[in-house]
C-alpha cells in the first residue's frame, strides 16, 4: 500500500495512506496529538493519585515510535521505570524513518534504538526503558502479562473495524491491572457502549487539536 510522508500543523511529520485517506497521526499535529491522547490523558493520568516505581505499557500500533519516544521522555522526567510493549504488523521502512523529525539530536540514538531493537523480546533501551516489539495483528495477540496503561492507537473503525470488535476490547480489559487505563483518540458511540458493557468506567474527555472528544476507560476492579 502506498505511503506518503506529510507535515502536520505543528511541524511534525506523519505517514499518510492515500488509499484509506488515513494517517498515523492527526494532521492538526502529530506530536500534539500524541502528547494529549497518550501521555497526558493516559500515562500521566495513571500516576496522578499514586506514583508507582514502575509501569507496564502496551501500545496497539507502534508505528513511527512517537508514543514510545514520548513515554521515554516522560519516564526521564519522573524517574519512572517503564516496561513497554508495542504491537506492529507492518514496520516502517528505514528510508521513511530517517525522514521523521520527532527528536532533538541528543535523542536520535535512543529513537534509532527503538526501531533497530530485536523483535519478539525485551530490549533494555535505556536505564528506565525496556521495549518489546511484536510483529503481529492485535486479533491474534495473547499474553499472560498484565499492563497498567494501554495506548489503543489502531487505525479508526472506518478503516480497520475488526480491531475495534468487542472481543478485542474485552481482551484489553482482561490484561489490564486493576485501576489500569485504556486510552484512544476515538470517540465512536459503539466503542463507548462496548467498553461500558465489558465493565470499564468510561469517560468522554476533551480531544486533541482538531477533535472535540476522545475516550478514556478505567478498569476499576
Amino acid at each position: 500500500m502506498k505511503k506518503q510522508l506529510i507535515t502536520t500543523k505543528d511541524g511534525s511529520k506523519t505517514i499518510h495512506f492515500p488509499e484509506w485517506n488515513e494517517s498515523y497521526h492527526s494532521q492538526h499535529g502529530a506530536i500534539k496529538e500524541a502528547l494529549h491522547v497518550y501521555i497526558q490523558s493516559g500515562l500521566e493520568f495513571r500516576i496522578k493519585d499514586a506514583f508507582p516505581p514502575h509501569l507496564s505499557i502496551l501500545e496497539m500500533g507502534f508505528g513511527t515510535g512517537l508514543n514510545a519516544y514520548l513515554s521515554y521522555k516522560f519516564s526521564k522526567t519522573y524517574n519512572l521505570d517503564l516496561r513497554y510493549t508495542g504491537i506492529e504488523k507492518y514496520p516502517i521502512q528505514e528510508e521513511m524513518l530517517k525522514q521523521l523529525n520527532y527528536v532533538p539530536p541528543e535523542d536520535q540514538g535512543f529513537f534509532n534504538a527503538l526501531h533497530h531493537s530485536t523483535w519478539e523480546q525485551f530490549n533494555q533501551i535505556s536505564s528506565l526503558f525496556k521495549l518489546k516489539k511484536l510483529n503481529l495483528d492485535l486479533d491474534v495477540f495473547q499474553t499472560q502479562d498484565k499492563y497498567d496503561v494501554i495506548y489503543f492507537d489502531a487505525f479508526g473503525p472506518r478503516v480497520q473495524p475488526h480491531l475495534w470488535h468487542k472481543t478485542i476490547l474485552q481482551n484489553m480489559y482482561d490484561i489490564l491491572n486493576p485501576h489500569g487505563v485504556w486510552v484512544t483518540y476515538c470517540c465512536k458511540g459503539s466503542v463507548r457502549r462496548d467498553l461500558l458493557e465489558i465493565g470499564f468506567q468510561v469517560e468522554k474527555i476533551t480531544g486533541p487539536p482538531g477533535k472535540r472528544e476522545m475516550l478514556r476507560a478505567i478498569k476499576i476492579l
